[in-house]
């Protein structure tokens, strides 16, 4: 294959082959926690359709031999990493960090996120998981998720530190058409991974060497074997805050980013049995990756969808091959705007309607077009919906809606323009007005209320991991913080989020940084909590910065443009319970 600049960069992209992964070799042997010397061979390795040691063979490779990681990466070691770096046996870097010497917890969280920093080819690509020392069961805390990297990656841009965020954008595009197989099936080509290792092996026939290679999670190696539907969103959610924060739409512009992004829309735009706009995933497909009863169509993929959409749009290069999948995304946009906001939308008023609503109707203008018993509503909702305030359920399927309320999803369908601006004030009223279930004494809530007793042992199959008021069962996830200070800057109401920084700053630097805390009011650090959990870290740091810069929230705000808007207020003046119509009704068949 012939060499490009991306190849000279180190960034090793695949051209036309979805087959091809580009790997790092470079000598090992580290001395007293310092790079001695580090030789770099840039080649093309063939993936077969089995994962196996084998599967990394080189086909070719160009050599330069380098004195320095300085050298590798093309500029000087972050001066911010006190500590020299030292290999962690898995293609990675990390550095020995004297948090002693800290005079502020943001001070202490950028060490510790810089400490997370994962390198490929010398290159920083990502951050890992999670990176507690005093843990001896890794799992998969040391690889880079896709979702768990947003944060951590909109904080360096915010930093104004573009490459990782580069690296990152361009290597994951890369495992995007890494052939990807389970129990002899494989899903769309368009799919993300959930996450990435960057694994150091020995390089075959020279036993004083090493390679780099990138390892990537479809699903195939996760608990319960569930893709990651969201982990494609988020993606083109980051590439258009890249461009928007660094002025570089070079990155968006080029072929393989725009081939990316068409994969990514056909997969999530592809005809299906649903009669609805929104997308119909399992349950566990997004960050809620375990069995939580969220299965059908999700508040949190739907907002991620239409964030994405509206991105995706805004990127897309006008040509006649794109017209189609353009006209596509428009139509569905509209769709799945107006479908979420009258059906997914719940306050005193709606609660009321559905309270009294008939059921068995058998027409086009049905008032209960889902069919939902007005026995549903649980009793705890009642007494918990305040006057004012409202808030998107988290579901929506047949004869079912689900009652609880998500943060993410809520707080994404403000930043992304899902809901209007009536029903995003109202889901920050909501916030204020529930207040100590909803932030308590560490914020924030993943979802309100928790599963408890029989309903619990039937939705989660008496998961020990998501008992009541722990991890995705009515746990909180200080890492939400960032989602929801973007959504009080957009809705100019700031003042929510800096209320909720200053909670989680009481103790989240003294609880070393958890993953997430159990209990109705979040008081306990989670009981299998990770400690120095990598998105906590980042979720703090984006906080804090956009509120000392609240124009910076830009880079990740959907604004909703005036088509949408008209097309929306058509929708609703052509009555859509009663409007009906046959495709080609004034076609001729012949039979």
């Amino acid at each position: 294959m012939a060499a490009t600049s991306e190849a000279i960069l180190g960034l090793g992209l695949c051209s036309k082959k979805s087959n091809f992964l580009v790997s790092s070799k470079h000598y090992s042997g580290y001395r007293n926690e310092k790079v001695k010397s580090l030789r770099r061979k840039c080649y093309n390795v063939r993936c077969g359709p089995n994962v196996s040691s084998d599967r990394f063979r080189s086909l070719s490779c160009k050599c330069r031999k380098i004195e320095s990681v300085s050298d590798a990466v093309g500029e000087k070691v972050d001066p911010f990493v006190k500590g020299e770096l030292s290999a962690n046996g898995n293609g990675a870097f990390s550095s020995s960090l004297h948090i002693g010497g800290v005079n502020s917890i943001e001070e202490e969280a950028w060490e510790l996120l810089r400490a997370s920093m994962v390198y490929y080819c010398g290159n920083p690509v990502g951050t890992i998981a999670a990176n507690d020392p005093s843990d001896s069961s890794i799992l998969n805390y040391d690889q880079v998720f896709i979702r768990d990297f947003i944060p951590s990656g909109i904080a360096f841009l915010l930093k104004g530190e573009y490459d990782i965020v580069r690296n990152f954008i361009l290597h994951t595009l890369q495992l995007q058409s890494w052939e990807k197989t389970m129990d002899c099936h494989s899903p769309g080509q368009g799919l993300m991974p959930a996450s990435f290792k960057v694994r150091t092996v020995p390089l075959d026939g020279d036993d004083s060497a090493t390679e780099d290679i990138l390892d990537p999670d479809f699903g195939e190696a996760a608990i319960g074997r569930v893709a990651p539907v969201d982990s494609g969103l988020w993606w083109i959610i980051l590439l258009r805050a890249y461009g928007k924060c660094t002025g570089d739409l070079s990155v968006q512009e080029r072929v393989d980013v725009q081939t990316g992004i068409k994969m990514i829309l056909k997969l999530c735009l592809a005809d299906g049995f649903d009669m609805f706009p929104t997308l119909l995933v399992t349950d566990g497909s997004c960050m809620i990756d375990r069995r939580m009863g969220i299965h059908g169509h999700p508040l949190e993929i739907q907002a991620l969808f239409y964030s994405a959409l509206l991105s995706a749009r805004e990127m897309l290069v006008r040509e006649d091959a794109s017209a189609d999948l353009i006209t596509a995304l428009n139509n569905r946009l509209v769709a799945l705007s107006f479908h979420v906001r009258e059906y997914y939308w719940i306050d005193m008023r709606k609660l009321n309607e559905i309270y009294r609503y008939k059921t068995e109707e058998y027409s086009y203008d049905a008032v209960n077009k889902f069919n939902i018993y007005p026995d549903q509503i649980p009793p705890w909702l009642v007494e918990w919906m305040p006057n004012k305030g409202g808030y998107m359920i988290g579901n929506l399927q047949p004869a079912h809606m689900d009652f609880r309320f998500f943060s993410l999803g809520n707080l994404w369908s403000i930043v992304s323009s899902l809901a209007t601006n009536d029903q995003s004030h109202a889901i920050l009223d909501l916030y204020e007005a529930k207040w100590a279930d909803l932030i308590g004494d560490m914020p924030l809530k993943i979802c309100y209320p928790a599963l408890e007793g029989q309903e619990w042992r039937i939705i989660t199959g008496s998961d020990p991991k998501n008992t009541p008021w722990s991890y995705h069962n009515g746990g909180s996830w200080p890492t939400l913080l960032w989602q929801l200070t973007v959504a009080s800057i957009k809705m100019n109401r700031p003042e929510i989020a800096e209320k909720a920084v200053k909670v989680a700053e009481r103790r989240i630097s003294k609880d070393k940084w958890a993953e997430y805390y159990d209990t109705k009011r979040g008081r306990f650090i989670g009981k299998q909590a990770r400690l120095f959990q990598t998105w906590s870290i980042a979720g703090y740091i984006v906080a804090k910065q956009l509120l000392d810069n609240p124009d910076a929230a830009k880079i990740l705000v959907n604004v909703e443009d005036t088509e949408l808007v008209n097309a929306f207020s058509c929708m609703i003046s052509a009555n859509p319970r009663r409007k009906r119509s046959r495709k080609g009704i004034n076609q001729t068949f012949i039979v």
